[in-house]
């Protein structure tokens, strides 16, 4: 059965305790980190001892592109998508092809090494937030539905569920949810007429949404992720999306108003999560894998959707993404387009993980 809680673990290895925590009954998940990865072949390892343990268990990792990368040393690098952005206001036929190759080529390494899904893609508008930035595809929703509807198409053409956030959008304010309370002031109209139009308008894609910790304060008191108007009154029953729903890190600022951990596991399944994330304490993930037991598991069904297609694992990555029969043209479509143009001052790969604005999560 799989449970309510994905957790992370210490390091590239399971410990005894990483062990007793993911075979507690309510653990559904584990979402690894940078410090997690060293290079393919030990993640593969890694996943393949997780399930072990652990058979009904999805594992996650945010593999975005630009900054935001867990997975890096071996894998090809991913432009930010704020760059399809760009290209797309120079040549959006070309974009939109870029686009498909960046969800197909991020889908099978991340499958490869034995991950289900990376949580993508961010569908928040670019604009004033510190957090979003360029990890957003562009500032104008059509644009935004354009670029992530391709993006997708080539996901789930590799063999990766999708998980599209920050829903209802985290892009127009300026403060960072991860490290301090957020609040958005706007009316209900204005949210679902701007921010929500990228999420709305790719609905037939999504198979997973991740509601932001941002207050909406004309609509709730509460972040959307422990809003029942928002998870139940909107998502449920306005727009009708009976996919997953994942909360974000519990262990984020914006997710505090809710009370100590044990609180807000509750509150976010309460309102309506499928399964929320408990990240980087492992107090935390105690005592929340303890406060799940009180609560029912989620709809099996439901969960299994996220279930990636792993392929057997072949000795190393390259060998293992030649199943995919697009990987090899995807990389060198991405790899010619984003990094082959630029100086010789910067053509290794992505930026590295000190600029990854989520990388103390």
């Amino acid at each position: 059965m799989y449970g309510v809680l994905m957790i992370d673990i210490d390091s590239t290895a399971l410990t005894p305790e990483d062990v007793s925590l993911i075979k507690q009954a309510q653990v559904g998940g584990v979402i690894l980190f940078a410090r997690n990865v060293t290079n393919a072949a030990q993640v593969r390892t890694l996943c393949d001892d997780i399930r072990y343990h652990n058979p009904d268990i999805l594992i996650g990792v945010d593999q975005e592109g630009g900054r935001v990368a867990r997975l890096r040393e071996g894998f090809t690098p991913l432009p930010a998508m704020g760059r399809l952005g760009d290209l797309f206001n120079q040549d959006p036929n070309r974009a939109l092809s870029c686009a498909y190759d960046c969800g197909y080529l991020m889908a099978a390494e991340v499958l490869a090494v034995g991950i289900d899904l990376s949580f993508a893609p961010v569908l928040d508008r670019g604009g004033i937030s510190q957090v979003i930035g360029d990890r957003s595809f562009h500032h104008e929703p059509q644009a935004i539905t354009a670029l992530a509807t391709q993006f997708m198409r080539g996901m789930k053409a590799a063999g990766m569920a999708t998980t599209g956030k920050h829903f209802p959008g985290h892009g127009a304010i300026a403060p960072d949810s991860h490290v301090s309370e957020a609040i958005d002031t706007r009316s209900l109209d204005e949210i679902i007429n701007t921010d929500m139009q990228p999420f709305a308008q790719t609905l037939p894609w999504l198979d997973a949404l991740m509601p932001a910790h941002v207050i909406f304060s004309q609509v709730d008191n509460k972040p959307a992720g422990f809003s029942k108007i928002w998870l139940k009154d909107i998502i449920r029953d306005k727009i009708e999306f009976d996919g997953v729903l994942f909360s974000d890190d519990l262990s984020m600022a914006g997710a505090k108003a809710a009370g100590n951990v044990s609180a807000r596991v509750k509150a976010a399944i309460g309102a309506g999560c499928d399964i929320a994330l408990v990240c980087n304490d492992r107090v935390a993930a105690h005592e929340a894998a303890e406060a799940a037991q009180e609560l029912p598991y989620p709809n099996q069904d439901r969960i299994k959707t996220m279930c990636g297609n792993i392929p057997t694992w072949q000795g190393d990555l390259e060998s293992t993404c030649q199943q995919f029969a697009y990987w090899q043209q995807a990389k060198d479509n991405i790899t010619q387009t984003f990094f082959e143009t630029q100086s010789s001052a910067d053509t290794s790969t992505a930026p590295d993980q000190s600029s990854d604005p989520t990388h103390y999560k």
